[in-house]
């Protein structure tokens, strides 16, 4: 099967098309085109993603963006191709307050054969709405000029199953599962009994991880995004050896439940930047590596509750924070001590940050159970039992 999808959910706009075969026990993926423009740049003076900017270059960007990922797997075919004028006219509806988009999306499918793809995957959720209905808008108009199937994908649905690949492949996984899923928006546990099923068991009260790591940077001026920043100077505290010489919080690490909270820890930081009247590196490195190391404490305790309370086999971090080098360490070390019986999946540095990719493997498998759609909702809630 042959999978165009779509992602549009921030400020990533991104399109890959994918070819899988096999089903749930074993699935090989073969990645035949994959393009992605970053906006980083442009929301970087505003400290974080603004999302009418985001939304205007996701309209700007995804037929291009798309032209480029179905060149590389070799799938245009320069045709002249007339649409009828009911369907133009749905698409134009569709595209209705985008009529850039609109001219160049109808330009673009009246001069290429329709491409050998079998459904056409997209991101309805979670993110920034704006940026949702852009993608969710393109793929319908899409599905209706090309007469494809649709699916709609949730987006840490395809955090979890990409962080699954292996060599291109998903194979043995061990139920049931627990994903931990660490970004700017969500920190979550959720636990998956059976395929694709997933219950939520612990989630943040307050801000998600990734988006204490941001703001703690922003309390010390270093650039957006902020967490990598954070992740470089903490990392550089450990390479000359310094002590760690602020005491923060780990905030409800004993708690009967499995639910976080980094507002305090962020709280925490505030005050002792205040003590600091005259910050200096040195300054930034010691906070830097006192925050990491108490947001890594949080998240490998609360995940190691839920690996006992749940009898878990197999363990997957997703999301764009499951790319800092201490707490893929963290929990390659820990599940390593006290629970070698538990399969650990990080995934790879590229499927780390949002991108088509994980969106086309998680519709793969949604298609190949034909949960197709005509008309989709950009609410993104993953469906939980």
């Amino acid at each position: 099967m042959k999978i165009l999808a779509i992602e549009t959910s921030c400020d990533e706009t991104a399109v890959a098309v994918i070819e899988a075969t096999g089903d749930s026990k074993s699935a090989e993926f073969n990645v035949l085109g994959n393009a992605l423009l970053s906006q980083i740049e442009l929301h970087r003076e505003y400290g974080g993603v603004y999302p009418s900017l985001a939304k205007r270059e996701h309209a700007k960007n995804l037929t291009p963006i798309t032209r480029a990922a179905l060149t590389e797997a070799e799938m245009i075919v320069s045709n002249r191709v007339d649409l009828n004028d009911e369907v133009k006219a749905k698409i134009t509806e569709l595209l209705h307050r985008e009529p850039e988009m609109t001219s160049a999306f109808l330009e673009f499918v009246q001069e290429v054969e329709v491409p050998n793809i079998d459904a056409i995957a997209i991101t309805h959720g979670p993110g920034l709405a704006p940026a949702l209905w852009v993608g969710v808008n393109f793929a319908q108009a899409l599905a209706l000029a090309w007469d494809k199937p649709l699916v709609p994908v949730n987006h840490m649905e395809g955090h979890i199953v990409s962080s699954l690949l292996k060599e291109n492949k998903i194979e043995n996984v061990k139920l049931p599962l627990l994903a931990l899923l660490i970004s700017g928006g969500h920190t979550e546990l959720v636990l998956m009994k059976d395929w694709l099923s997933y219950e939520l068991i612990g989630q943040t009260r307050d801000d998600a991880v990734g988006e204490a790591f941001d703001k703690v940077a922003r309390m010390m001026d270093l650039p957006y995004p902020g967490g990598p920043e954070i992740s470089k100077l903490a990392e550089k505290a450990r390479e000359e050896g310094l002590e760690e010489v602020f005491n923060l919080p780990r905030p409800m690490l004993d708690s009967k439940d499995c639910d976080f909270s980094f507002a305090g820890l962020k709280t925490s930081v505030l005050y002792a930047l205040k003590e600091l009247p005259n910050l200096n590196g040195e300054d930034k490195k010691n906070i830097a590596h006192a925050f990491e190391n108490a947001a890594a404490d949080v998240l490998k305790a609360k995940t190691l509750k839920a690996i006992e309370e749940h009898g878990v086999q197999s363990l997957v971090l997703g999301g764009g924070v499951s790319a800092n080098h201490h707490i893929r360490r963290v929990f390659e070390e820990t599940i390593s001590e006290k629970h070698p019986e538990v399969d650990l999946y990080l995934p790879e540095p590229k499927l780390t940050t949002d991108n088509a990719i994980m969106i086309g493997v998680a519709g793969y498998f949604r298609a190949l159970r034909k949960e197709f759609a005509t008309e989709i909702k950009a609410d993104g809630n993953l469906k939980v039992h």
